[in-house]
């Protein structure tokens, strides 16, 4: 008998797995491909950021190195040589996972979990032979699996998810990319920088349409000087393999109808909670929309089932199901945990990399917040020139009356870890004055959360 089993191994099952072993509970997990890892470790985040790494290095040695005074000549791509150097990240990544488990002394099981009551759990394994286990207390970490729309099916050949995406064996001549969010900008980065003839189409009229609308706006500026064309407001109709070829039908905005045609399609339209064949039904356990419901304390219906990550409410990304993940363990401890998902940040990893964290401008302007806002230039930062990465700004949303930061949002160089500092002025309530007379090393990047904050406070940045 298991203290708790966890179904899923991705970000939210193994930090769970080991927050539970490491508060003495005797804890199994349940993972039904062969490595562990899930979606983020072995084709999602990990791979995807191997794969935009290895393309900026790239980009910048064709594009860039001219104007740091460096000359390269006979630069080209081994595509085989940069997918196999992403395919031994993920391996270390996913071996460091296995690790963990056997240090934290976690049972690992492989094979298709599935409820046969609230205390026995059914694995089916690849060799179709089944396995059960008896458990006091149950996480559901499952993910979720690419969505698509009417009129696309994916054969997984020319019309592609982010899966396929990630071990193309050729460079495209051209691509279409169904959304223009995340994943869609990230992998259409990819391949952009490769030489790809990238075309996004989107459905919204803008791109990243549930960040902050600056954002998305910068963004298209700098990625269509470098290449790529984006065609908003446009509503895919369907989608049709002829040959080697892909021809993408949408109606624009003023309802016309408009033909892509593309080598490959990559279909980006967001993810759907995986809670297929797990039994749920057999104890009680009903979706909502695909997901399932919990309470304050990520608890299901069911006492002593619990839900965390993609399956259940919130965005779908790997740090907040961790969160999750830590929270159910220690809350089934008796510790009193919280999660502030308001201080949880969302990051585009392309380049500029995009983050944000907080409330966005339109949705303090929808709640009818009094509020002020200040930013600052990229252009304007001494370090941002000395490395000739001048594109993006920093912008911060205060409140009116408090100067309490509500929220920050950022696109430039390094901002995925830039971010961090916003968060913890979230988490600890801070106002943009408090930031703006922290001290912040220079040159550097961060110097520009100070003067967006020197910029919401008093209107008074030092350097713009």
């Amino acid at each position: 008998m298991y203290d708790v089993t966890i179904i899923g191994s991705g970000p939210g099952g193994y930090v769970a797995a080991i927050r539970c072993a490491q508060l003495g509970m005797k804890t199994a997990i349940i993972e039904r491909y062969s490595t562990l890892g899930g979606t983020c470790l072995n084709v999602g985040c990990i791979p995807s950021k191997a794969l935009l790494d290895s393309t900026e290095h790239y980009h910048l040695a064709k594009h860039s190195f001219e104007a740091h005074g460096i000359q390269v000549t006979g630069l080209q791509v081994d595509l085989v040589k940069m997918m196999r150097r992403k395919n031994e990240v993920v391996q270390q990544t996913c071996d460091g996972v296995q690790y963990l488990m056997k240090k934290n002394k976690v049972d690992v099981f492989h094979g298709h979990g599935s409820f046969v009551n609230t205390n026995t759990i059914q694995i089916a394994k690849a060799d179709g032979s089944k396995e059960t286990l008896e458990t006091r207390k149950t996480i559901l970490a499952t993910g979720s699996k690419p969505s698509s729309i009417p009129g696309v099916e994916i054969d997984k050949q020319r019309v592609i998810t982010s899966t396929e995406a990630l071990t193309l064996q050729e460079i495209p001549e051209e691509m279409v990319v169904i959304g223009g969010g995340v994943i869609g900008l990230e992998l259409g980065q990819v391949y952009s920088r490769l030489g790809t003839k990238v075309r996004v189409i989107e459905y919204a009229d803008s791109i990243l349409p549930t960040m902050d609308r600056a954002l998305g706006k910068e963004l298209q500026r700098v990625l269509k000087k470098k290449g790529m064309e984006f065609y908003l407001s446009h509503s895919v109709k369907n989608t049709s393999v002829q040959g080697k070829k892909v021809l993408v039908t949408a109606d624009n905005k003023k309802g016309m109808e408009v033909t892509f045609q593309g080598d490959y399609c990559l279909v980006s339209v967001g993810r759907r909670p995986y809670t297929d064949n797990l039994g749920l039904e057999s104890i009680g356990i009903q979706t909502e929309k695909g997901q399932i419901p919990v309470n304050d304390h990520l608890e299901t219906s069911v006492p002593g089932i619990y839900a965390i990550g993609d399956v259940i409410r919130g965005a779908m990304l790997a740090h907040k199901a961790e969160e999750e993940g830590v929270y159910v363990a220690e809350t089934m401890a008796g510790q009193k945990p919280h999660i502030n998902y308001m201080a949880i940040p969302g990051v585009v990893y392309t380049w500029p990399e995009v983050a944000s964290v907080g409330y966005t401008e339109e949705e303090l302007k929808a709640k009818e917040h009094a509020y002020k806002s200040g930013s600052f230039p990229f252009k304007a930062l001494g370090r941002a020139r000395a490395a000739n990465e001048t594109d993006g700004f920093i912008k911060v949303l205060a409140d009116k009356a408090t100067d309490e930061i509500l929220g920050v949002h950022m696109i430039g160089a390094r901002i995925a870890d830039l971010i961090a500092e916003a968060v913890v002025a979230l988490e600890y309530r801070a106002s943009a004055e408090d930031i703006s007379r922290i001290s912040h090393a220079h040159p550097t990047f961060t110097e520009a959360m100070k003067e967006a904050c020197l910029a919401t406070t008093e209107k008074r940045p030092i350097h713009l």
